[in-house]
Formats: C-alpha cells, structure tokens, sequence
C-alpha cells in the first residue's frame, strides 16, 4: 500500500568511506582484503607507520584485538597472502601427467 521500493534495502555496515577521508586509514586497516602494500600506496605509510597510527587512534583494547586479528589474516600482507594461494592460471593438471 505505501511500499515505493520495489525490492529490498541493501545495506553495508561499514561502507568504505572517502579514500581522502582521515578515517579511510582505519576502515582500511580493519578491511581483510586491503592489504598493507595497498594501504602504503594510497595514504604513504608503511606498516609499521599504520600500526603506530591504529595504536594512537584506538583504545587499548580495541588496538589488541585488531592487532590479534591482522597477525592472523594471510590476507593483509601481499607476499603472504600469494604464499597461500594458488598462481592465478597455474593448474594442477601437470601433476598428474607424467
């Protein structure tokens, strides 16, 4: 009767804000697919210059469990994270011809 939206509402918790936006660097930071290398690109800092940024910006707490979290994720260092994937195009096909 007063429905004007013709499917369902979709929403993102945490939308990537502005990438000139101070706070992109913390969206950035808890993003599992925005690896360091990516986030140097955009903003010029290192890792360790995110880690001590993320340390100033977030209460203690909040700092340890992202700490915890990125030591976890393969997926935040680039060099890692090809390490756990297959080389894209690379097939298992000549393993099994001999």
């Amino acid at each position: 009767m007063g429905q004007t939206n013709q499917g369902p509402e979709t929403r993102t918790y945490h939308p990537e804000p502005d990438r000139t936006d101070p706070e992109w660097l913390i969206w950035a930071a808890w993003a599992d697919r925005v690896t360091f290398e990516e986030i140097e690109t955009v903003t010029g800092l290192s890792e360790s210059q995110v880690i001590r940024e993320m340390r100033r910006r977030l209460t203690e707490k909040t700092f340890r469990r992202w700490r915890r979290r990125v030591g976890q994720r393969s997926t935040k260092h680039r060099k890692r994270f090809k390490l756990t994937r297959r080389v894209e195009g690379e097939s298992s096909y000549n393993e099994f011809v001999g």
